[in-house]
């Protein structure tokens, strides 16, 4: 879903809320627009993977104050946003961080957002679906950001967007495993812990 936020103090549309995303990515580009000091920016001289696997630069990052909510009684967040040189149809991207620092939740079904404001209120956001529309054509029409470089790829440290390639957050089994068949197939089986009980054995393969 596409959303404008407002980061410090300046309203900027065509957010993506990206809930498959382990990082906040703040475009340069929109950087470059922002009356911002370059004293902010934190070195990270690293690269990320994009979405259709190109790697893009990274020119480190900044913590700004961030409000998804237009309204003065909505809440405000410092977050983490890294600065990306990449050719994108987006000014910024919301990705896990900032949502678990609202404490969003995101329905892709009704294009809405929903998280507490910091009087106990709940704060709804709606995506707006024609930019939405347009920032999704003009990605079609995007060529990836690429310029030389030095260094090989094996040498440069990569920080991944995809959660099923980020080792980190991914929840690891304790002690042993075995497998278990959850289907009539051959190949349908699933791990389990290799201390439960033969009755909790049954009960999850049913």
């Amino acid at each position: 879903m596409v959303i404008s936020i407002e980061v410090a103090e300046y309203g900027i549309g065509k957010v993506l809320v990206d809930q498959g995303s382990s990082v906040n990515i703040l475009y340069w580009k929109t950087f470059q627009k922002m009356n911002l000091s370059d004293d902010l920016i934190v070195p990270y001289n690293k690269q990320i993977v994009g979405f259709s696997g190109e790697r893009v630069d990274t020119r480190g990052y900044l913590d700004l104050r961030t409000r998804i909510d237009s309204r003065k009684d909505g809440r405000e967040v410092r977050v983490r946003f890294l600065l990306v040189e990449a050719n994108t149809s987006y000014n910024v991207l919301l990705g896990r961080p900032c949502l678990n620092a609202f404490g969003a939740i995101v329905s892709t079904l009704h294009l809405a957002m929903k998280f507490p404001s910091d009087k106990g209120m709940i704060c709804t956001v709606h995506a707006d679906q024609q930019i939405t529309r347009q920032c999704y054509a003009a990605g079609l029409r995007i060529t990836p950001y690429s310029r030389p470089r030095k260094q090989h790829r094996s040498e440069v440290a990569m920080t991944d967007l995809d959660t099923r390639m980020n080792s980190e957050d991914r929840l690891q089994p304790e002690g042993e495993t075995k497998d278990i068949s959850i289907g009539s197939q051959p190949g349908q089986v699933t791990k389990i812990g290799g201390a439960l009980s033969g009755e909790e054995e049954k009960l999850l393969g049913k």
